[in-house]
């Protein structure tokens, strides 16, 4: 089964699924190691992980570089995000291409402006709705079924929950298979949106400090996919930080040993027995 057809499964279970954001190999690995059912290729954890802000400064190339990485690691679904499809729809078109190339199971592509920001910074931009259309149309005609398109607006933040309901029922009838919309902070938010005709997926980024609605009621809503764009890269954050810390104070980590994981599991989880 390829991964577009085992995402396409996935989103006919009536279950919303899990797929935390991963941005390298190791992490995509971690994540499929752990049985997640998907892995989110987050776009502001690439950057982070590159070392800039997720303000659209990662060019196409350095993203499917990086892509390629985990689609090449795991088995797995991989949901890649293409910021605003990299310009109009002629280069939103190449994007959808490459992505499939790349390997990836789905991707989705924002109605911000070129370059965009991230979704829960202020002075946010959106482009015409007709416009983003024209990108959703252009890249479906492009791919095809090759690939799961999700159409993503950050109008909510912009002109309000209705107007970004109203962009979404026309980016589901320009082709998008799922609708995303982003920032969705409330219950009745996320109940308004429910109503959608579309599968959808729901941004979880506030899973840290708790979510308005649980697992079970998103999928009885449609909500297919939850991702989770920056846990992963928090904890690791977080993690290293305190070893720098103990590193720095006396040169040696075996304070933290057992926070640590073994050499073994460090290998295991890049296969290296199957390498000597």
């Amino acid at each position: 089964m390829n991964r577009t057809h085992q995402l396409r499964t996935l989103l006919g279970t009536g279950a919303c699924h899990i797929g935390p954001g991963v941005f390298d190999g190791l992490s995509a690995r971690i994540a499929e190691a752990a049985g997640m059912p998907f892995a989110h290729a987050s776009g502001g954890a690439i950057a982070r992980s590159i070392g800039y802000p997720d303000i659209g400064l990662v060019t196409m190339t350095e993203m499917l570089a990086r892509i390629g990485e985990m689609t090449d690691a795991v088995r797995i679904p991989v949901v890649a995000d293409a910021d605003t499809g990299y310009g109009n729809a002629l280069n939103a078109a190449r994007t959808a291409r490459a992505f499939r190339r790349a390997g990836v199971a789905a991707l989705h592509v924002e109605d911000q402006v070129f370059p965009k920001k991230c979704g829960h910074h202020d002075g946010l931009e959106v482009i015409p709705a007709a416009e983003m259309a024209d990108k959703l149309r252009a890249m479906k005609d492009a791919v095809g079924d090759d690939l799961v398109l999700i159409a993503r607006t950050d109008a909510v933040r912009v002109e309000g929950l209705g107007r970004a309901l109203e962009r979404m029922e026309g980016y589901i009838a320009a082709g998008a298979d799922i609708a995303f919309v982003e920032a969705l902070a409330t219950p009745e938010m996320i109940r308004a949106a429910g109503a959608l005709d579309a599968p959808k997926l729901i941004n979880q980024s506030a899973a840290s400090s708790g979510l308005p609605v649980g697992l079970s009621e998103l999928g009885a809503l449609g909500f297919a996919l939850a991702v989770y764009p920056s846990d992963f890269q928090r904890a690791c954050i977080h993690a290293m930080d305190e070893l720098a810390v103990e590193l720095r104070r006396c040169g040696e980590s075996v304070a933290l040993r057992d926070r640590l994981a073994s050499d073994a599991r460090r290998d295991a989880l890049v296969d290296t027995q199957r390498h000597d």
